[in-house]
């Protein structure tokens, strides 16, 4: 039987307690599962990517078949270079549907052989993001139910220089 490839692609900057959840829930899915760090140049990032890939290491640490990689252009090439027959997306919102949509719709254009499964995140996060996580962090506010307790010390360490 064939392994069961997929990628979960992301800048996570940082990875929040609603990322690490969609990537255990896909981990149990999914044989081998690449969380993909991606550098976004529109978004000016907090942490480098080798941070991030450190991080996202650390946390995931106890799910043994997932690997932790950067990757830069098109995703869908990414996954396939990877073997991949499946990019995962968390779902937060409503909202995040339609944009999903068009990425889905034209990585399937791409490759058609890969397909995009969507996980919809945990209510209590549905309202997180890495961007909220940032601006709460750098006015002393409390992220600590907001993601890994490592994640935590980094993002103090950064904004405590």
């Amino acid at each position: 039987m064939e392994e069961k490839i997929a990628v979960i692609p992301g800048t996570f900057d940082p990875i929040t307690n609603g990322h690490l959840d969609i990537i255990e829930r896909a981990a149990k899915i999914f044989d081998v599962l690449y969380v993909s760090v991606l550098n976004n140049s529109s978004k000016k990032p907090l942490f480098n990517v080798e941070e991030r890939m450190e991080m996202i290491k650390q946390v995931t640490a106890h799910l043994p078949n997932v690997q932790v990689e950067s990757a830069s252009g098109l995703t869908v090439d990414y996954a396939a270079m990877r073997g991949a027959t499946a990019i995962v997306r968390g779902l937060r919102a409503v909202s995040d549907f339609e944009y999903e949509m068009q990425i889905a719709s034209m990585n399937r254009t791409l490759n058609a052989a890969i397909e995009t499964f969507f996980v919809m995140t945990n209510t209590k996060y549905s309202f997180l993001s890495s961007s909220m996580v940032k601006e709460v962090a750098q006015y002393q506010g409390d992220i600590s139910e907001l993601v890994p307790d490592i994640v935590n010390q980094a993002i103090q360490a950064k904004f405590n220089k």
